[in-house]
This record gives C-alpha cells, sequence and structure tokens, in this order.
C-alpha cells in the first residue's frame, strides 16, 4: 500500500485505464495543458497525447454531446467537468441522450461514458457553484451515481465506472483532492452499488456519503467519549443504492442518522428513510432523523456558510436525540 493524494488515486484511476485500452480518452477544460483544473490528470498529455487528452473551450454542451456520440461509435470517453455546476449547461445531453439512448435504441446502442468532477459546497464559492447533485442525476434511470469519499475508493470506483458500459456520474469534491489515503498498488476494482460499513458499531447506525462523512467520523469519536458506539455506513453509490447494507445494520442498532450534503427536499436521505421505514419499521426504536443544509442557497460568507454545512455537532445532537438522552 501507498500514500498518495485523492488526486493521484483519480490519475492512477485513468492512466491504468487508458493504458489498458485505447478507446478510452479523456476530455474537458483545462485536463491537458494545464494538467487539469485540479491536477487530476497531471502528466497524462505527456503520456497519451492531445489526441486521447483532450482540452476543449467552455462549452459543456458541446463536449458532453461530442462524448456520448463518441461513446455511441465505440469509445469510453470520460468526460471532466471542472465543477458539476457547469454540468448543468450540458445536463440535457446527460438526461435526454446518455441516460436514454439504450432503451430507446432497443439496446442497439451502449453508452460506457464516465462523467466525472467535484459536486457540493467548497467553501467561498457562492449560491451558484455550491449545489450538489447527487440526487439530481440518481432520479433519472439509466445513470448510475458513485460518490466516492477516500482516495482508496474513489481509484477502485472510478476503474469499476470506465469498465462500466453504460452512463456513470462520478462525484468528486475540490475539499478532497489533497485527502491522503493507502491505495494499493497492484489493480484493483470496488464494485459500483456497494456499501462500506467504515466504522462498526451497535448502538445507532450513520449513514454517509462524500466529503461529509468526515463530520460523521468526528461526531463518533466524541460519542464514544460517552460509551455511545456508531456504525458508519458510506453508500460510496448512490445509485444503484445498496439498501440491504443499511437495513442489515438498522435492524442491529435500531437507529437511524443520515448526514447528506444537500438541500432537505427529495434528496438521497429521503429516498432512504422511506426504503428504511417500508421494509424494516418493526426494528426502529426511534424515527429516522436525516441532517441536510439549510433550505437556502448557499451563502458567501464564511461565518453563513459555516451554519449552513451540516457538521459534527448536528450529528452529535440527531444521535443523542435517537437514543432519548
Amino acid at each position: 500500500m501507498k500514500t498518495i493524494q485523492f488526486r493521484e488515486a483519480i490519475q492512477q484511476a485513468m492512466s491504468e485505464e487508458m493504458r489498458l485500452d485505447d478507446t478510452i480518452y479523456l476530455m474537458g477544460e483545462e485536463v491537458a495543458e494545464y494538467n487539469g483544473a485540479y491536477k487530476a490528470s497531471k502528466g497524462m498529455l505527456d503520456e497519451f497525447g492531445p489526441d486521447r487528452v483532450i482540452d476543449t473551450p467552455i462549452s459543456e454542451l458541446g463536449f458532453t454531446g461530442i462524448g456520448i456520440g463518441s461513446a455511441m461509435n465505440g469509445n469510453r470517453p470520460i468526460i471532466e467537468f471542472m465543477t458539476f455546476n457547469f454540468a448543468l449547461v450540458g445536463i440535457d445531453q446527460i438526461i435526454n441522450n446518455a441516460a436514454k439512448m439504450r432503451q430507446m435504441s432497443g439496446g442497439q446502442f451502449n453508452i460506457p461514458i464516465v462523467f466525472r468532477g467535484p459536486t457540493g459546497s467548497a467553501g467561498q464559492l457562492g449560491a451558484t457553484h455550491s449545489q450538489a447533485f447527487e440526487s439530481w442525476f440518481a432520479n433519472c434511470p439509466g445513470l448510475k451515481v458513485v460518490v466516492p469519499s477516500n482516495p482508496y475508493d474513489a481509484k477502485g470506483l472510478l476503474k469499476a465506472a470506465i469498465r462500466d458500459d453504460d452512463p456513470v456520474i462520478f462525484m468528486e469534491s475540490e475539499q478532497m483532492y489533497g485527502d491522503k489515503g493507502e491505495v494499493p498498488e497492484e489493480d484493483y476494482v470496488i464494485p459500483i452499488g456497494v456499501a462500506d460499513i467504515k466504522r462498526e458499531g451497535t448502538d445507532v447506525t450513520i449513514v454517509s456519503f462524500g466529503k461529509i462523512i468526515k463530520e460523521a467520523y468526528k461526531a463518533a469519536d466524541e460519542l464514544e467519549k460517552d460509551g455511545i458506539s456508531c456504525e458508519i455506513i458510506d453508500l460510496r453509490t448512490v445509485r444503484p443504492l445498496d439498501y440491504e447494507t443499511v437495513l442489515k445494520s438498522v435492524k442491529k442498532t435500531n437507529r437511524l442518522v443520515i448526514l447528506e450534503e444537500a438541500w432537505p427536499f427529495g434528496n438521497v436521505a429521503t429516498e432512504l428513510t422511506y426504503q428504511v421505514q417500508e421494509k424494516a419499521f418493526d426494528y426502529l426504536d426511534a424515527p429516522i432523523i436525516k441532517i441536510n443544509t439549510a433550505d437556502t442557497p448557499a451563502p458567501y460568507s464564511p461565518e453563513l456558510l459555516k451554519n449552513w454545512l451540516p457538521n459534527s455537532e448536528d450529528v452529535v445532537k440527531a444521535v443523542r436525540k435517537v437514543l432519548y438522552k
């Protein structure tokens, strides 16, 4: 195992897969000459050349459509968005072409394409650059949505996404690119749709994904001082969602708190809450609590932003509430 940054895990996954398959290429803004806006494609232009690491104009609608068309013709594109906020410009291509083409063509066309880039808040970037779109894309049949929280998972899941024959939305975070973690030097792949129990516990289940899961770890450490044992599940993939791992944990702990960096209405936590109450209602000893951002656009002020985002204190309060403490 070697300790590397999150951005290096992304780069390694893409490069290793491109060495195995010459139909794979990377395209997006600043991915080539600049080595990626967050240096996640560092050195790839030198290794693979401008035909496979392609800088684009600021035209998400255009290069998203080009990627989908090339996937229909036998390539396996990786399309990088500088942020998924910019993917809104190309969302028609993603939703109405990439996600639907297999069904609309009667199975004649697969769309083996990966759309990747940062999601969610990344500090003082304001309301239009701080949005989490996981639940938006997960709402669309035909798309798989992956949101890793650490370098190990990022590399294994991205390799699985690149090898997948269907479109995958792969969502990262600007605030995780410098995170470090141990990653195997040998080849490995993490299956899409399998959650991971990051910390075993007996008193309460905490479910999260992406960078906000760090707040769950902080909360669990704090609660442990009072003898409260938290089981933390990292979904890793929000579509398909691994309901069974969550249900099994809830049947053990009898309590559930869901932490998600998203607006409160109609999100991943809402769907998970419904599934758990439908399939494990008799096991619950307290109502499910979901923790989200405030129901407003993201503020720019650092003090307001601090209060807008969920944090470990929110998790501690929620856990104590479901435990009636």
